[in-house]
């Protein structure tokens, strides 16, 4: 197996694979996504996703960095993100391979349900305080695109009576 550095945590991998065959694929950090819930509402964050040049919805989330946990993480991207501050213990509801025929990465997932604003949101993100039913119509019409915060999402809805 050979590992080329692409970025910082970033690396192409080679390996054998049967024969004489190779295999190709990324090996990046793992990713945490919180999903907040006030009340019977989600707070979900908009913005440009460079990759694909559109606007999207999600909830927060972002790479673990060396040395955090997942929950660390996830309550450290909450407050970044949207300026809200997570006041009690999220609850982890799934964890998810986005790829795994091409990314050795992992997304987990949580949710919690006690937030508070104490800042402004991060510069180009915009914050929204959506309904199960307004989220699903932004699922349908392909603007709450990414897969596995859909996935986390429709899951948390289907296996909690008290959503």
């Amino acid at each position: 197996m050979r590992k080329i550095k692409l970025y910082s945590e970033i690396y192409l991998v080679k390996k054998k694979f049967l024969k004489n065959q190779t295999y190709y694929f990324l090996e990046t950090p793992n990713i945490s996504i919180i999903i907040p819930q006030v009340k019977k509402k989600f707070l979900v964050v908009s913005q440009k996703r460079i990759p694909i040049n559109k606007k999207t919805y999600e909830f927060p989330g972002g790479l673990i960095d060396k040395g955090d946990s997942a929950i660390k993480s996830a309550i450290k991207e909450l407050y970044e993100e949207t300026g809200y501050k997570n006041l009690s213990k999220p609850k982890k509801i799934l964890t998810l391979y986005p790829d795994p025929g091409r990314l050795k990465s992992k997304y987990i997932c949580f949710v919690t349900k006690k937030i508070k604003k104490t800042k402004f949101p991060e510069k180009g993100v915009k914050l929204h305080l959506l309904s199960k039913k307004q989220i699903i119509n932004l699922i349908k019409s392909q603007k709450f695109s990414h897969a596995c915060h859909v996935s986390a999402f429709l899951y948390y809805i289907n296996h909690n009576k008290l959503y």
